[in-house]
């Protein structure tokens, strides 16, 4: 018997509060479906925005090929990003307690701040251009509720898109009219380059990724709004995070960011 959506969402809180994973619901609670996946997620969030949490954007995942061919899907997901955890960055740097994450990973992306809403289906990414007051450098430290990261699609949706929290550069108003698929990004860890990747890793061009978050959330009866933050899918590989280390991202014509974990 398939165990409730309420239930697996107490499960994944209960282990987002006490840092203690959970098997796969797809071992424990043979959940496959996509939909109830997000039913799922969504339950969560809004026992979340019951104690007082506020949403202030969206995040995409699984915008790689590759990982969408590890995974075996076709598509990206999306999960909500809330604002406990978002980490405001202050002269070009921020401290993060490592100890707020289970299974922590790092890695970087482009952000979008909305400025108009997005409610008429077939959304293009030209249309996502012209809704974006500022872009930003975007940086998500990615966590799995679920044990040893031993994720499917359902596991990973339900998990908040394996949502940890995120961190943001500056808001720039020119950066949307450079080619965001161009720009570079670099990551040093703890001095020493780590990872590399450019923004046409978000399936394309991070404008793709987000016409694809604002069309899927529209399925679900949500748009994008003024002031909603968007976190376009990773355009570096995640890199493991502990306490101690510090990371240097470096985004083309954008500020660096240092961040360190405590």
């Amino acid at each position: 018997m398939i165990t409730s959506v309420e239930s697996i969402a107490n499960r994944l809180d209960t282990a987002w509060r006490t840092n203690t994973p959970i098997p796969p619901i797809t071992e424990s609670d043979g959940i496959t479906d996509v939909k109830a996946a997000y039913a799922i997620q969504q339950c969560w969030t809004d026992m979340r925005l019951e104690r007082g949490e506020k949403i202030v954007g969206r995040k995409i995942g699984l915008t790689s090929k590759a990982i969408q061919q590890q995974l075996g899907v076709s598509e990206p997901d999306y999960g909500t990003l809330w604002q406990s955890s978002f980490y405001p960055a202050e002269n070009g740097k921020v401290d993060i307690p490592a100890s707020d994450f289970l299974q922590p990973r790092i890695e970087g992306e482009i952000a979008f701040l909305i400025g108009k809403s997005l409610r008429e289906p077939g959304i293009t990414p030209e249309q996502i251009l012209d809704a974006t007051e500022a872009c930003a450098m975007g940086i998500e430290v990615v966590a799995s509720r679920i044990a040893d990261w031993k994720i499917k699609l359902v596991d990973t949706i339900a998990d908040n898109a394996s949502y940890g929290g995120f961190t943001l550069g500056p808001w720039d108003k020119q950066m949307r009219n450079t080619d965001l698929g161009d720009l570079v990004m670099t990551i040093h860890h703890n001095g020493v380059l780590a990872a590399e990747g450019v923004g046409s890793a978000a399936l394309g061009h991070p404008a793709i990724s987000t016409a694809w978050l604002a069309n899927k959330l529209l399925e679900f009866g949500v748009s994008l709004e003024p002031g909603d933050i968007v976190i376009s899918g990773g355009i570096t590989k995640m890199l493991p995070v502990k306490a101690g280390d510090e990371f240097f991202f470096s985004l083309t014509g954008q500020p660096s960011l240092k961040v360190t974990f405590i």
